[in-house]
């Protein structure tokens, strides 16, 4: 997420961003006016669940009824974040590098609630910025984009099917990128790790389905999360973080809104949801139009 569009970033500085109305605000993901919560009951595991997108859903989720538990290599934040979520979240220390620690956050919610409806493969890194071209590739890097988005993911699904799989229920939701839709957007590592998702949950989807099990991945757009501010400040050290704030929410081609964490929360609680009860194998891209078309910027005949 936080890597796309670094290259077209640039750009859109002197391009001014469209303000979003009221009617399409959605807010940080708090009150919640729904006279059913869609997770009444349900028990939910997210990893990457600290911050940005996957404390968003969480947020989401725990306002739908659910009981969360966030997963997450930083325990000074998820602890935090815990706490502030209130009795109905905790926090397990997660690496989603060691298949060891995805392990045993499973079975902790497990041997905790009983079961585990949901698990949310959200953690991911963006790896270097540079260089850009894929003939200087550090491959040690490489490997280390792919050990954290693609083998915690696949780790994540394993571990989650061994329970939902004997419970014949049960969804897992995976975090992909617009990045991993069409190319051009990041960097080589990230790019190549998040067409991977799309992969991964259409495979794992040919067999869940067989024993009542849904597997979805989500494609966000840009959304100005701490992570995406963070990385483009080293990319962009002289652009103030409102500029770049204000870039990243005009970077979009739906006009009149922007894509925001509760957006992608909210595409989460869908497929997470009964909302989603026939969805299995898809990827829900959430990016305003950004990927499903490109303007061709032909000039327009004079009259």
């Amino acid at each position: 997420m936080a890597a796309v569009l670094i290259r077209s970033i640039v750009r859109n500085f002197k391009r001014p961003a469209t303000a979003a109305s009221a009617a399409y605000s959605t807010g940080g993901g708090g009150g919640c006016t729904c006279t059913s919560k869609k997770l009444e009951g349900k028990v939910a595991l997210i990893t990457g669940g600290a911050s940005g997108l996957g404390k968003a859903t969480a947020s989401e989720f725990l306002q739908h009824g659910a009981r969360v538990v966030i997963a997450d290599l930083d325990a000074e934040t998820g602890i935090k974040t815990a706490k502030e979520l209130g009795s109905a979240a905790e926090f397990v220390r997660c690496d989603v590098m060691v298949e060891a620690d995805i392990a045993g956050a499973v079975e902790m919610t497990v041997e905790r609630y009983g079961k585990l409806d949901v698990m949310y493969n959200n953690a991911g890194i963006v790896g270097p910025m540079t260089p850009a071209s894929i003939s200087e590739l550090d491959m040690t890097e490489f490997e280390r984009v792919m050990r954290v988005n693609v083998f915690g993911v696949v780790s994540g699904i394993k571990h989650a099917a061994k329970f939902m799989i004997p419970a014949r229920s049960g969804c897992i939701l995976c975090t992909s990128s617009v990045a991993g839709v069409t190319g051009g957007l990041a960097p080589h590592s990230y790019t190549i790790s998040k067409f991977t998702i799309p992969g991964i949950v259409k495979s794992a989807a040919s067999e869940l389905c067989e024993h009542g099990v849904r597997i979805n991945c989500i494609s966000p757009g840009t959304v100005a999360t701490p992570l995406t501010l963070r990385y483009l400040r080293k990319v962009f050290p002289k652009v103030s973080e409102e500029k770049l704030r204000e870039t990243v929410k005009g970077m979009g081609e739906l006009k009149g809104a922007e894509c925001e964490e509760a957006d992608v929360a909210k595409a989460a609680l869908y497929l997470a949801s009964s909302d989603g009860k026939y969805v299995t194998g898809h990827n829900l891209v959430v990016d305003g139009g950004m990927t499903a078309f490109k303007i061709a910027g032909f000039p327009f005949p004079s009259e």
